[in-house]
């Protein structure tokens, strides 16, 4: 089993950077790629990034491209996701998953395995 929790989601204001992090702990060497998503009010889960491990392959939704960056520190094993710029309808809960099947980058929720409770990130003019 592994658990993700996030953090470093709040408040900020449109233009600004913020960095989510993702601690994972439990089965983590087996898991081999991780991904960010999230849930504005009112609307379904969407993708943000995804990150392959081996090989470093990303990719990015064409609402964040250009803004964000999807990482991993291979020291403490924590996921991150910068995003820069940001903009009124980044306004979100953002999920950090991560899979243990997966060795290609991909979009779709039902192939991650893990998933954290969620971090509110609200961006206000």
């Amino acid at each position: 089993q592994v658990h993700l929790v996030e953090s470093g989601g709040g408040l900020v204001q449109i233009g600004d950077s913020l960095r989510l992090s993702c601690a994972a702990s439990g089965r983590t060497w087996d898991l081999k790629a991780s991904g960010w998503f999230r849930q504005a009010p009112g609307k379904e889960r969407e993708f943000v990034a995804a990150h392959v491990w081996l090989g470093g392959d990303t990719e990015y939704s064409d609402s964040v491209k250009g803004r964000a960056t999807i990482s991993r520190d291979h020291v403490t094993g924590t996921l991150y996701l910068q995003l820069d710029t940001l903009k009124s309808e980044d306004t979100a809960v953002y999920y950090c998953a991560a899979t243990s099947r997966r060795t290609s980058v991909t979009t779709s929720a039902s192939d991650y395995d893990y998933w954290g409770q969620g971090t509110q990130v609200t961006v206000s003019s």
